[in-house]
């Protein structure tokens, strides 16, 4: 009898996904591989389809409105007609709980976002094999059945082919089996069989007192940079590359498994101390650092980051070794170091489950409105008169109180919120700028708002347009609007900078570059860059009247800046010395303490109307005046 899976007629699948993009670049690539595709945006109506049209399979999103991805899953696996209906997840969330919690629900997979096609083809081509191969055993079994009863006078001869068809069937469940464990690219063990052994042996912690074992979560870095340059087919031999060189490391009583994509684990039982666990991670270290040879010509070299956790029985899930196992491995990928391990302890946890409260929090005060701007005075260091306000955003949390921008900053940074918030920024300073213009509270209206624009912000493709809309909303001439842009925003793509800071200097709107100094500067890309004004960081400003060599770098810088028809703005002053060192070098603006903390709307619209003129002793005097 041959035992080779029968050929099917094109698999029905489902695809649910809130965003029309998504669900029509997915449906339309999966018909071009022969599938019938039904597609829905919601998880109402995918439970309706999935029950009057069962799909053989469901590519599942997770984040909808409604009902979420998770809460469809749990619906189709409670409904005897669509629990054994294999359900894949696709999202961008990447957290290792996410991940937990969509298996927990009973999906079978989990695909993050952006995925790759290629991914999504391999992952839902294993499920359907799968399938198949049940459905093979099934049949195999009614076969041989129906052969017993038709066989019953030629005992032997049907004795025979019964041993036969056993051995096959037995054969064709070894290779499901071994499907359903194992990962079908590297050979190694799968997410499923590593979380069952990993359960296995946090039972046995709990029986066995003097039983200990820990795991390595491994993380490649810069895998997807080798994935983009080199193709997918390169980065699958790559994984294959790894595995192999992995595998010598590991001893035979340990599994080591692939959970999927560039993330490998490796269980460690029965071990005397945490010593060898780290020890296996230095040598796994080591065998990294040897180049790859891929395809016969490319030389790749490819290191990982390594998350450890020591197991012991207050954990109660098997889950909750993994997640702490990410999360020291991305500690591990924040470090300085550019290869490197940790080891978790619990404070990783709870400043883990802190951060993500906190980009919780934030993403619903960008939403809701929670947030504000102050406004810090920028002053004509040779008038002594206000010349502008520099926006800076504020968070003030409903329960925490004031939360500084350095907790939050760099959380909207890693998370992309920087952008719906920097598009709040510019709007909402665009429009009160423009509210205190039609108010006249002084009887100079030249005043410029400074608004600082993210490498994030900077690199969206509709920045000018969404510049040209909120001025058009806000009624805002651009020439009042000075866009603050950081070296490395415009130095790592000069061309394509230079382009976009020629159509904003088209529309007047003013160019700074912040921070000047304390990066990377190009001077042959720099003087071609259409910019109005060099700040010097406020790191230079401190160490004025310290030794002459500082104050020889903040003249070389002001010097610069006037030789490519800038103009130069210190930030942080705050003595009168640095002060009257500034005016000296023909600085032309400042800002800092010495002139006004950043102030709320209301105290800077009173300063507007003050018209106040500050002294170089600090001192401030009403009206007019003259340095």
């Amino acid at each position: 009898m041959n035992n080779s899976l029968t050929a099917f007629p094109p698999a029905n699948i489902l695809v649910v996904d809130d965003t029309p993009n998504n669900l029509r670049f997915l449906s339309n690539t999966l018909k071009q591989q022969g599938y019938k595709v039904r597609g829905v945006v919601d998880g109402k109506m995918a439970l309706i389809v999935a029950k009057t049209a069962l799909p053989d399979i469901i590519l599942l999103d997770i984040k909808m409105p409604n009902m979420d991805g998770y809460e469809v899953c749990e619906h189709l696996k409670a409904a005897p007609e669509t629990r054994e209906i294999p359900v894949i997840f696709l999202s961008a969330l990447n957290q290792a709980a996410d991940k937990v919690k969509a298996f927990a629900v009973g999906g079978v997979d989990y695909i993050g976002k952006p995925f790759q096609v290629e991914e999504v083809l391999a992952r839902v081509k294993n499920q359907l094999n799968l399938l198949a191969a049940r459905s093979q055993i099934v049949r195999l079994n009614e076969e041989l059945e129906l052969r017993v009863k038709e066989r019953t006078s030629q005992l032997e001869e049907s004795n025979r082919k019964l041993q036969q068809e056993v051995l096959e069937r037995q054969h064709a469940q070894q290779k499901l089996l071994f499907m359903a464990w194992h990962d079908h690219l590297t050979g190694l063990a799968n997410r499923a069989l590593f979380m069952t052994r990993l359960n296995q042996s946090l039972a046995r912690v709990k029986r066995e007192s003097n039983y200990q074992f820990a795991m390595l979560f491994l993380d490649l870095n810069r895998f997807r940079v080798i994935n983009n340059s080199l193709g997918h087919l390169m980065g699958d031999e790559l994984l294959v590359a790894i595995a192999k060189r992995l595998g010598p490391c590991v001893k035979s009583s340990h599994l080591l498994a692939r959970l999927g994509g560039d993330e490998f684990t490796i269980l460690l039982e029965e071990i005397d101390n945490l010593d060898e666990a780290i020890a296996l991670a230095e040598r796994i270290q080591k065998k990294l650092d040897i180049s790859f040879k891929i395809a016969g010509q490319y030389e790749v070299f490819i290191n990982a980051s390594i998350g450890i956790v020591l197991a012991n029985d207050t954990y109660d899930k098997p889950e909750q070794i993994l997640r702490d196992a990410d999360t020291a491995m991305y500690w591990a990928k924040d470090s300085d170091r550019r290869t490197c391990y940790q080891v978790f302890d619990q404070t990783m946890h709870a400043k883990a489950l802190t951060r993500l409260q906190v980009e919780t929090d934030l993403r619903l005060a960008i939403e809701n409105q929670g947030l504000m701007l102050y406004y810090q005075p920028i002053v004509s260091l040779k008038t002594g008169k206000l010349a502008g306000f520099e926006a800076l955003v504020r968070w003030r949390h409903p329960t925490r109180g004031v939360i500084s921008p350095g907790h939050f900053i760099p959380v909207a940074e890693e998370t992309g919120l920087i952008v719906p918030m920097g598009l709040w920024v510019l709007r909402e300073a665009c429009r009160q700028l423009r509210e205190w213009q039609r108010q006249r509270l002084g009887a100079d209206d030249t005043l410029t708002l400074s608004v600082n624009l993210s490498v994030k912000q900077f690199s969206q493709p509709q920045l000018v347009e969404t510049v040209d809309r909120i001025l058009a909303e806000t009624e805002l001439d651009g020439s009042h609007l000075k866009l603050e842009i950081t070296e490395s925003a415009i130095v790592d793509n000069a061309e394509i900078a230079i382009a976009i800071l020629e159509q904003l200097k088209a529309r007047q709107v003013q160019l700074s570059i912040d921070d000047f100094g304390t990066g990377y500067s190009s001077l042959s890309y720099l003087q071609q860059f259409p910019v109005d004004t060099l700040k010097i960081d406020r790191a230079f400003v401190s160490r004025i009247g310290r030794t002459d060599e500082d104050l020889k770098i903040l003249r070389a810088i002001v010097t610069l800046a006037h030789s490519l028809g800038m103009r130069a703005i210190a930030e942080g002053i705050e003595t009168p010395q640095q002060l009257a060192h500034l005016q000296k070098l023909g600085c032309e603006f400042g800002q800092g303490y010495f002139f006004a903390r950043p102030l709320d709307i209301e105290s800077a619209k009173e300063l507007i109307a003050a018209q106040p003129c500050w002294y170089s002793n600090g001192l401030q005097r009403l009206g007019h005046c003259d340095l």
